[in-house]
């Protein structure tokens, strides 16, 4: 037998016994292997190819698709017909008719329609896909499969897919379609084939009498003599069509376009993830085949007694990694790539995802499997060499090896975190890949700094209770397995604090900018330019479904035909848009009354100035020269007609509230005619679901909004998902190593007990070893994760926060203070208490 299959059997042995073991190695392994073939698996499934999308394009009959564009000047597309540009000028002509597409094509043509409408479902009028196209004729075959019923035969019938079936529209039920449009009978369910989740109906072409002004997206199925060649698409595109062409989408052409339109720096971004979850990989399960290593190593020493030499031990120790490494990593990949198609199966249908058949990335999934078996291979170098090294005689007498003390400071490592820190800050104005690179390089510096940072806290032990003094001691003498652990819990605190630090910063500038013009919780009544009787017939409905309501009215410009002009507020202080706030944060025009909504009081120097001509502004970054300047777009003029306007400031409603009320006056000594056009209210009461819908067949396009800000959740959400990231990483390798200090520190736990130490002194000891390599790295991980969130944010131009940086302090707190402490918590409460004193050899 040679020394390899021994050492595997070894090894499986070893497994068996040590099941628990043996399983922490493996999903420390397996894991990120799931996750990431989960994850590819997952994007390549919902990510179509031209290819995919030819069934629900062209069916499985059809040579082409042509589609109409609004004018008859010359397109430019790409390959697979998908999108093209045309310039959009001069005179719009009348549509194309079937007769001129098939004059241009040769073939036999089957027209449809394809654009989105209303229908009204159980909520009130709702948007829906519509598909009008005879899909009994033989060319439309496989573009809609039908999954029960029949196809539509007659003008007054639908199918529908299951999406709007499970809504409440079944077979044999009605459904009216569009606002003007009569119900009409569904005979059928279509599924979509890269939409299963959609909600569309299909019908016959031009059965459905959409709203004026409606672009329906003329298209058709085209049979041609031959397949419809590059040439030939070139040559429709002068005509002013566009084409999506079989024999093209298959050739070599679109997979080239589709292959160059790529990210040109997607392979770095591969790079550097790939260098960080091999890092983080090794970082946690190297601990965890020390802890084997600990608890084999009498079996190590009684081979070595027995003739077996330094290379028969690494070999065993490497064994472990091969063998656990290649089965976590197959049972990883297995799992991912069911897992990815699971859930794509499951959520493509409940999100409307776009999805295609399983496509399962062999190539990348084998690479994520071997990378798998390369980190546990990485993983186990240390411990092999530490049972080469290991002394026979002092292992089977039950001695502890003498650590070994290397002076100095690690000088690659020190210069590896000053050159990645120098060169962050050179590239972060100009290239955010550049900074996660650099970032890299800090981090191998800090990884390659750890033990020495390690070595160096074991002096400031001497001052510390008993149990703490004991835990950084020991950390402190084994060097390679407290190093190991603090560096995947720094690791994980630099990722995490970068990555909150950033998204904290972004989220308070963004609130700083962007300042709701109303109050949170204000009803907003707004109506798609209606006239003025349109208009009184919203305000009588909306005040007799919400009677207990106090509406007040909002003004705006108009034209000659009472429709609204947009009227915007220009802000100096903006740097990405010259216009301020969100849709809802127009300037407004309007009286007192608007203005003690918008205050929450009454304010008499406020309303004295409004009634002055001047604008009343919430948000003092408006004013400019005691002034601020609103834009109106319309008029002659195209990029709108601006109007300065003398301002006060007063204070609003609520803390950070901004915009502004304008008065009438200004916009009528500008030239433009005022009209009432919004109601706003503090609701006492909920809003009727169907009150939109109602509202939306007296006027469409009246919309109903309550502001609410949900900024706040979705903060909490982002940095709640980031620490139960941190958490699983922190907790992870600090409970490894604690289990190996553990492991190490037995007979000093036990010659404890037995000189009277009570078993809660026992608990703190290894209370404190877990919170010493949690805390020591998570303050490592905070220092180099500001350094790293310091120049992103510079990159990033968000200098305007003060001082450059809005840290979020509760979440920092809960990484640096509440993990470490959360992990010695756990440590403690599940230390065995109970002494087990070893067999004293002579």
């Amino acid at each position: 037998m040679s020394a390899f299959r021994a050492a595997l059997r070894i090894s499986r042995r070893d497994a068996a016994r040590a099941k628990g073991r043996s399983a922490l190695i493996m999903v420390m392994i397996g894991l990120p292997v799931l996750l990431i073939t989960g994850l590819l698996t997952l994007s390549q499934t919902t990510k179509l190819s031209a290819r995919d999308e030819l069934p629900s394009r062209l069916g499985s009959v059809a040579d082409a698709a042509v589609y109409a564009h609004l004018r008859r000047t010359p397109v430019d597309q790409d390959p697979a017909g998908r999108f093209a540009g045309q310039p959009q000028t001069g005179e719009r002509p009348p549509g194309w008719t079937t007769a001129e597409v098939t004059a241009l094509t040769g073939g036999r043509l089957l027209p449809f329609h394809q654009y989105t409408t209303e229908a009204r479902l159980t909520g009130g009028f709702g948007r829906v896909g519509l598909l009008e196209i005879d899909l009994r004729d033989p060319l439309g075959t496989g573009v809609r499969p039908l999954v029960r019923g029949r196809y539509p035969a007659t003008p007054q019938e639908i199918a529908v897919t299951p999406a709007l079936a499970d809504a409440g529209v079944p077979v044999g039920s009605t459904l009216q379609v569009a606002r003007s449009g009569e119900p009409k009978r569904v005979v059928g369910v279509v599924e979509h084939p890269n939409r299963p989740g959609i909600s569309e109906i299909v019908a016959l072409y031009d059965s459905v009498r959409p709203p004026e002004g409606t672009w329906r997206g003329p298209g058709w199925l085209a049979d041609t003599p031959a397949p419809v060649t590059w040439q030939d698409v070139k040559r429709l595109n002068q005509a002013g069509v566009r084409v999506a062409s079989r024999a093209v989408v298959e050739s070599p052409r679109t997979d080239a376009f589709d292959a160059g339109s790529g990210r040109p720096d997607q392979r770095l971004w591969v790079a550097i993830a790939v260098l960080l979850v091999v890092t983080q990989t090794v970082l946690l399960a190297g601990p965890a085949f020390a802890v084997g290593l600990r608890r084999r190593g009498r079996e190590l020493a009684t081979i070595a007694a027995q003739g077996g030499s330094p290379r028969h031990l690494r070999t065993i120790v490497l064994a472990d990694g091969l063998l656990l490494g290649g089965a976590a990593a197959l049972i990883g990949a297995a799992l991912g790539v069911g897992t990815g198609a699971i859930v794509e199966a499951v959520v493509a249908r409940s999100l409307d995802w776009t999805s295609g058949p399983p496509d399962i990335p062999w190539w990348q999934v084998l690479g994520v499997a071997a990378l798998g078996l390369v980190s546990a291979l990485v993983a186990a170098v240390a411990p092999a060499a530490g049972a080469a090294r290991q002394s026979p005689a002092q292992v089977l007498a039950g001695r502890a090896a003498k650590a070994r003390e290397r002076v100095g400071v690690p000088v690659l490592g020190l210069v590896l975190v000053l050159l990645g820190v120098a060169t962050m800050f050179t590239v972060a104005s100009r290239n955010d890949l550049g900074v996660v690179a650099s970032a890299t390089v800090t981090l191998f510096g800090l990884i390659a700094l750890t033990p020495w940072l390690v070595g160096r806290t074991g002096r400031l032990a001497v001052r510390l209770p008993l149990p703490a003094r004991l835990s950084i001691r020991d950390g402190a003498r084994h060097r390679a397995r407290t190093a190991s652990a603090v560096a995947a819990v720094m690791a994980a605190t630099m990722g995490a604090v970068t990555v909150g630090i950033a998204y904290n910063t972004t989220y308070v500038e963004r609130r700083e900018e962007s300042r709701l013009a109303v109050p949170e919780g204000t009803l907003i009544v707004d109506g798609d330019s209606p006239d003025d009787h349109v208009w009184s017939e919203v305000r009588a409905a909306m005040r007799a479904r919400l009677p207990g309501a106090t509406f007040v009215p909002g003004l705006a410009a108009v034209d000659d035909q009472g429709r609204e002009l947009a009227t915007f507020l220009r802000s100096p202080a903006a740097s990405s848009s010259p216009y301020y706030g969100s849709p809802f944060d127009l300037s407004i025009t309007g009286d007192a009354r608007l203005l003690a909504l918008f205050q929450g009081r009454r304010d008499p120097s406020a309303e004295a100035a409004l009634a002055a001509g001047r604008a009343v502004v919430f948000d003092p970054r408006l004013i400019s020269d005691g002034a601020i300047d609103v834009t109106v777009q319309g008029g002659e003029e195209a990029d709108g007609v601006p109007i300065r306007i003398p301002a006060v400031r007063a204070r609003g409603a609520q803390a950070g509230q901004g915009g502004a009320v304008i008065p009438a006056s200004v916009l009528k000594k500008a030239g433009f005619e005022t009209a009432e056009r919004r109601l706003y209210a503090t609701l006492p009461q909920p809003v009727p679901d169907h009150l939109e819908p109602d509202l939306q067949a007296l006027a469409i396009g009246a919309s109903v909004v309550v502001i609410e800000d949900d900024s706040d959740e979705q903060y909490a959400l982002m940095l709640g998902a980031l620490l139960a990231a941190a958490v699983i990483l922190v907790l992870g390798g600090t409970f490894a190593a604690t289990g190996l200090a553990a492991a190490d520190m037995r007979r000093d736990l036990d010659t404890l007990s037995a000189v009277g130490g009570p078993p809660l002194t026992r608990r703190l000891v290894v209370a404190a070893q877990a919170g010493y390599i949690a805390g020591l790295g998570a303050v490592t991980g905070l220092v180099a994760g500001l350094v790293t969130a310091t120049a992103m944010t510079q990159g990033m131009r968000m200098a305007r926060v003060s001082g450059g940086l809005a840290l979020p302090w509760p979440f920092l707190a809960a990484l640096v203070l509440g993990l470490p402490l959360l992990a010695a918590l756990i440590a403690g409460a599940f230390t065995r208490t109970r002494p087990a004193p070893a067999r004293r050899v002579a």
